[in-house]
């Protein structure tokens, strides 16, 4: 369990058996930034920082600052995961990791802009619900796995786009050769459940 815990290829087939039709990987290529974006801010401005643990705040700009606070760590400790799981991937969206982190510290102290970020936050999960149950015809995946798909969801958005440029074909070949698999068993499992009680034990 511990080694596909830093599997890309299994992590990646586990996240891409719920997120397969094109429609809800388009929505969630929109909406998953959205989510992570809006969650920083609202976790920085509610999730208080222990008095006994340091403090650090840069401003940088208008737009950009640093905090030393639990939406930092969890940025720091995710984006290390990333470098562990696929480092070039990770050293791609490392730029846009950093923006994501900085712009949401700054944004966390603008109080006129909290009304736009509940309803972004908002708007962006359920674009999630609807991508799932009108497209995917699936569960997502944070109800098999709910740490897992918060942590991975932001990081396989950004190889799902890196795939669309060519980026390590036969990972992407290997990870929908499982992907297949995994969805061919659960529309099994599904349609064996589906079966009335007696046909299961021939008493029709």
């Amino acid at each position: 369990m511990a080694l596909k815990l830093f599997s890309v290829r299994h992590q990646l087939a586990f996240y891409g058996t719920y997120h397969n039709h094109p429609v809800n990987v388009a929505i969630h290529t929109i909406f998953v930034p959205c989510i992570l974006w809006t969650l920083l801010i609202i976790c920085a401005r509610v999730l208080p920082w222990p008095q006994a643990f340091p403090r650090y705040h840069l401003t940088i700009n208008e737009w950009l600052a640093f905090d030393l606070n639990w939406s930092a760590l969890w940025m720091i400790v995710n984006l290390t995961y990333y470098y562990i799981l696929e480092p070039t991937a990770a050293l791609i969206y490392t730029p846009e990791w950093i923006l994501i982190a900085l712009s949401s510290a700054s944004f966390a102290y603008r109080t006129e802009w909290m009304p736009f970020v509940v309803i972004l936050q908002i708007a962006s999960w359920a674009s999630q619900v609807i991508g799932h149950s009108c497209a995917e015809g699936r569960s997502p995946a944070l109800a098999e796995n709910l740490l897992g798909a918060l942590v991975l969801a932001p990081f396989f958005v950004h190889i799902e786009i890196l795939f669309g440029f060519g980026y390590k074909p036969e990972l992407r070949a290997h990870v929908n050769s499982l992907v297949k698999v995994a969805i061919a068993r659960m529309d099994a499992e599904k349609a064996a459940k589906g079966k009335p009680r007696c046909q299961d034990k021939k008493c029709c």
